[in-house]
């Protein structure tokens, strides 16, 4: 990947008669570019003309930026193709807040950690292990919640248990959990995936499958002497796995906010227990697939190809 990925990096490397790779293990970061800044006013022959001058533009089908997007009425969202305010799934006055239902913030980021791919930096997951729901104290009391108790999440397809953290760092109305934590594995030969994992156990259920955590991180021996200096315990809840798929009826992108009723853990339950009813499941991708607009769209396409992706198709991938 660092070979051929990464524009700039061989050159940088070998000037310090590195590898790429070496590069990278040394330092953990390369400048690829800087001053980039009012890219979209960069001279470009062929782009869009502004004032006389080619200009680099946008991304998109105009190469401006655009208020009405021909694109979205072309591909049969033309009630969208003027920037509006959307009612979603977690729309807040559709929920009962005055109950126990309150908008599950799933995507947030801890500064220590860096999404899930940092599971083996043990320096990061000695600082940041924990892993609670944040809850503003007026829900707190409302729901009668107390700092360090466990409770149940409930979604659409299922729950999830964690402990609550009262805090003033979330607003009303909405709770969160950091998308970082909740690594699992089956078994402990999944090598130093054991500095960040909990070993669990998945079994089948009448109305679904449970995964139950049977161990947290622990000590072990390994070629590193730190990891047998381990003394967290706390993997983390696999939040994901109690979200109903639902898919963007326009973009296809997941919507990753969460509707979710807050009761007390019940009788049984365990930390990081996490069940989820396949059969809903399948039902709510349906519904929501039923949102979506048949395709192709102009010119037989599956997208258009402009649209940027982070690793993009060739051009025929596009064709239905």
């Amino acid at each position: 990947m660092f070979d051929n990925s990464v524009p700039g990096l061989p050159d940088k490397a070998a000037a310090q008669g590195l590898t790429p790779l070496e590069f990278m293990r040394k330092y953990g970061a390369v400048e690829v570019e800087k001053d980039i800044y009012a890219v979209h006013e960069r001279p470009k022959d062929g782009g869009v003309e502004i004032g006389g001058e080619q200009k680099t533009g946008f991304a998109s089908a105009s190469g401006r930026l655009e208020w009405y997007s021909s694109t979205m009425a072309e591909w049969g969202w033309a009630e969208e193709a003027v920037p509006s305010y959307m009612k979603t799934h977690v729309y807040w006055r559709d929920l009962d807040l005055d109950g126990n239902q309150r908008i599950l913030l799933p995507i947030f980021r801890l500064p220590t950690l860096i999404h899930t791919r940092s599971g083996n930096a043990k320096y990061l997951y000695e600082i940041s292990h924990g892993h609670p729901l944040w809850m503003n104290p007026r829900d707190a009391d409302a729901l009668d919640f107390d700092t360090g108790q466990m409770i149940r999440i409930n979604t659409d397809i299922g729950y999830f248990v964690m402990r609550v953290w009262r805090t003033e760092g979330i607003r009303p109305g909405v709770v969160a959990a950091s998308h970082h934590l909740g690594r699992w594995r089956l078994s402990d030969e999944m090598g130093n995936e054991r500095w960040s994992s909990a070993l669990v156990d998945i079994s089948r259920t009448d109305a679904g499958w449970m995964l139950r955590q049977k161990k947290g991180i622990a000590p072990f021996s390994s070629d590193d002497p730190d990891s047998e200096r381990i003394w967290w315990q706390d993997a983390g809840v696999n939040q994901n796995l109690a979200f109903p798929v639902h898919p963007d009826p326009v973009s296809g992108m997941h919507a990753w906010h969460q509707r979710v009723r807050l009761t007390p853990a019940e009788h049984g339950d365990r930390y990081g227990d996490v069940f989820v009813d396949t059969s809903k499941s399948t039902e709510i991708y349906r519904e929501w697939l039923s949102k979506t607009r048949p395709g192709p769209g102009p010119g037989g396409l599956r997208r258009p190809v402009w649209l940027d992706r982070p690793v993009k198709p060739t051009p025929d991938a596009y064709r239905v």
